[in-house]
């Protein structure tokens, strides 16, 4: 029956991301509300940019309609019985709100990124204030169990930088969706496998919202005004999500020490944005500049220098992040989690070193 319940809730937010993101064209042609057109960016046309205003409403009405429904038929989710989850959850539903607000305002009027960075730092702060937090590394770097205080320390910069990492990676049609849902499948399925079933719902209602809005950022036709983009608000809120989802299953619920554990597994499915964000932050840093000043050197601008068209650049990163992720998951069984890292980054480091030679 809960397995029913995944597939209701991703119905469900699918219908109702349908209905809305329409609604949302309509109000942005009548009131121009469009995005910026500046040279970095790929797209030409008047094209609106509040697409992610449907998510976080759509995916809040799917889980507690759903949620609600299946117990007035006398059955229970028994993970949201648990005190600690359920202030888990409040928390993280605060944050979202406190972020939702921060891209509606930085959709529409501009918000500097120092406002936006002290925002998400307070919202990852929810985190371990709830008890939701990284206390084992398996392993990584020969360390396991640590101490709440640099677990807690380690939980918000993680939220911050994955975050910021899907915010940044928003570059060309339907890439931060689409490594979005490519995360939440998988995080969908391995909380299946864990009876984990209510952030398996919020996994399954979040992939549900991103494939009408993938539809309309993707295929959506301009000069008839179906076009639309998600903005800081989509983006912010898949972000915080996705940081969300990897940390829960990357905990250690039992406080037994693990040699190999669900962390490298978790952080898997978002390698490619946070790689990306990393590599773009040090070449910024190194060529004296502000981390945080846009320009043309993320993955997909790449792609786009060694002659891919936008559509082939995001199915060509979009098979990366599947095969970086399988590989992951299939070979940690087997391989150190120390060595899995290094071998994730001496894997990017040579294709990045590859894209670059194939670009001169």
């Amino acid at each position: 029956m809960k397995y029913l319940l995944m597939v209701i809730a991703f119905l469900v937010s699918v219908i109702v991301a349908r209905i809305i993101i329409p609604c949302i064209l309509l109000i942005s042609y009548s009131k121009k509300l469009f995005d910026s057109q500046e040279e970095r960016k790929v797209h030409k046309g008047s094209i609106p940019r509040l697409g992610g205003v449907s998510f976080f409403p759509t995916i809040l009405f799917t889980c507690c309609g759903v949620l609600a429904v299946y117990n007035l038929f006398g059955y229970n989710v028994s993970t949201l019985h648990d005190e600690s989850i359920l202030s888990e959850l409040l928390l993280f539903v605060c944050g979202l709100v406190l972020l939702f607000l921060t891209g509606i305002s930085d959709d529409l009027m501009g918000v500097r990124y120092v406002g936006k960075i002290i925002v998400q730092v307070f919202c990852a702060c929810l985190f371990p204030l709830s008890g939701l937090w990284i206390n084992d590394l398996y392993g990584l770097f020969g360390l396991g169990l640590i101490h709440p205080f640099w677990g807690g320390l380690l939980t918000v910069s993680v939220v911050v930088l994955v975050t910021n990492a899907i915010n940044l990676i928003d570059g060309i049609d339907g890439l931060a969706s689409g490594l979005s849902c490519v995360s939440l499948v998988v995080f969908g399925f391995l909380f299946l496998e864990r009876e984990m079933w209510s952030c398996s719902l919020i996994a399954f209602s979040t992939f549900g919202v991103l494939i009408p809005f993938f539809y309309y950022n993707v295929f959506g036709n301009v000069e008839r005004s179906k076009k639309i983009f998600m903005g800081d608000t989509g983006s912010l809120t898949l972000g915080y999500i996705l940081s969300f989802l990897a940390i829960k299953y990357s905990q250690n619920l039992d406080g037994i020490p693990k040699e190999h554990g669900p962390l490298v597994i978790a952080f898997s499915t978002l390698l490619v944005p946070v790689f990306d964000a990393v590599r773009v932050a040090i070449v910024r840093i190194y060529n004296g500049r502000n981390p945080f000043t846009p320009d043309k050197t993320h993955i997909h601008h790449l792609f786009l220098k060694m002659g891919f068209t936008v559509r082939q650049a995001l199915l060509m990163i979009l098979l990366l992040s599947c095969m970086l992720s399988g590989l992951n998951i299939w070979l940690i069984p087997y391989v150190e989690n120390t060595v899995m890292l290094l071998l994730d980054t001496i894997l990017w480091i040579g294709l990045n070193m590859w894209w670059m030679k194939r670009i001169k």
